[in-house]
């Protein structure tokens, strides 16, 4: 290879070095940071961009979607002192690059430390019980503890959530027997409740029922009552027309012989089922002396007639 070749490809090589110095690619949502001679310079945003080769470098790449950090599991004190073992995930922003690269040496590391302690504190102000009911505030403490940390370091955090609380196997064991002694007075409460309200709904039905059967007598005993009413009216009416009707007949001519007629009839006839029906013959004083006792008799109609055809 003579001299001239050597020295063209030299220059080549050289015009690649100096090429991939000089341009340079962000992709998008990531941000450069660019030094000049050892010091800050500026920061790229997504796109192409031009260098000064061999005094411009790239010294810090970060990305600006957002980051799940995975916080590792540690041991809590709780207000009671009972010991908890408790993990979680954190999610950040960088919102500012050149903080990112110069406030600390490494903000992934630092915000999961400071997630780790802040919790601790937290869960050391409550009781073990308590550390199950008040996650959602936990969480939104830690976030904000962590936030304001986290400022100068051109970190913003999102969310902080507590994946798992797993405390001792005596205290677990108590809270399941625990919660099974609430499930079991809760069954009780249930079944008790249960029963109490088909008591109600029997009685309820009872007392329906009772009320329906006494409406019912009720009803009954009306129409016995009315229908007695009615019958003895009809009776009354048409006894009353039966006697003016034989009023109205003594009146007549021959009435009164007729009716003596059917008096002694009567009289005979129930004297002789009398005298069948007893084995004492009751015997009348004058027991031939018929026509005095019909006499009587129509003389006592006869002033009956008299006063109703006075009125």
């Amino acid at each position: 290879m003579d001299l001239s070749t050597f020295f063209g490809l030299a220059v080549a090589v050289l015009a690649i070095v100096i090429l991939l110095k000089t341009a340079r690619v962000v992709p998008q949502r990531e941000q450069f940071v660019v030094e000049r001679l050892g010091k800050y310079s500026k920061t790229l945003d997504a796109g192409f961009h031009v260098l000064v080769p061999f005094v411009d470098v790239v010294a810090y790449k970060h990305t600006l979607k957002e980051q799940t950090l995975d916080v590792p599991s540690q041991s809590c004190i709780t207000a009671d002192n009972i010991s908890v073992e408790i993990d979680g995930v954190i999610y950040m922003q960088v919102n500012d690059s050149r903080a990112a690269s110069y406030g600390i040496e490494n903000y992934v590391f630092a915000t999961s430390q400071l997630a780790q302690t802040t919790l601790r504190s937290e869960i050391g102000k409550i009781e073990l019980d308590r550390t199950f009911e008040e996650r959602v505030t936990i969480n939104s403490q830690v976030v904000a503890a962590v936030d304001r940390a986290a400022e100068p370091w051109g970190v913003k955090i999102l969310r902080y959530e507590i994946k798992d609380i797993v405390p001792p196997a005596s205290v677990k064991d108590a809270l399941e027997k625990q919660m099974r002694a609430e499930r079991e007075r809760r069954a009780v409460v249930a079944t008790s409740e249960g029963e109490r309200q088909a008591r109600i709904n029997v009685s309820e039905g009872d007392r329906q029922e009772a009320i329906n059967l006494s409406e019912a007598e009720k009803l009954r005993q009306i129409n016995e009552a009315e229908g007695r009413a009615q019958e003895i009216k009809l009776i009354a009416d048409a006894t009353a027309h039966g006697l003016r009707q034989v009023a109205s007949a003594l009146s007549e001519p021959g009435g009164r012989e007729a009716v003596n007629l059917r008096v002694a009839e009567q009289w005979v006839k129930e004297f002789g089922k009398l005298a069948k029906t007893n084995n004492t013959m009751i015997v009348p004083a004058q027991l031939g002396d018929v026509a005095t006792m019909v006499s009587t008799v129509m003389g006592t109609m006869g002033n009956i007639s008299g006063d109703s055809s006075q009125k």
